[in-house]
């Protein structure tokens, strides 16, 4: 039988990365704004109700999973109190609001190879 090898492991070092954060921090962040993200999701829900605002569609506690919250003029960093950048869109109608400027780039030409 072959004689086994012994590894040894060392202990990481904890260094700062380039903006001088270290891990712990850069979590900590990670986790803030995941929580921020989750309150004016549900702060919408609130406002503008369990309804989708373009179908109208109604959803009830079981599958409020399947409306999000469509940020009108695209940043998700802007979120206003009163919720008007908010509108509450099923999953369908979300994907068809986010697909629809490359439809209309498709089929007028812009967009493509070489444009």
């Amino acid at each position: 039988m072959g004689s086994r090898q012994r590894t040894k492991f060392r202990k990481p070092q904890l260094h700062k990365p380039a903006g001088n954060k270290t891990a712990a921090e850069i979590v900590r962040e990670l986790r803030k704004d995941t929580a921020a993200a989750s309150d004016y999701r549900e702060q919408a829900l609130k406002i503008h109700g369990l309804i989708c605002g373009k179908c109208g569609r109604e959803f009830d506690f079981k599958s409020r999973h399947l409306l999000t919250v469509h940020h009108k003029d695209g940043n998700h960093r802007n979120n206003p109190a009163d919720g008007s950048n908010w509108e509450n869109l099923c999953i369908y109608c979300h994907e068809d609001e986010h697909s629809r400027g490359l439809l209309g780039d498709y089929l007028t030409g812009k967009g493509g190879e070489g444009n």
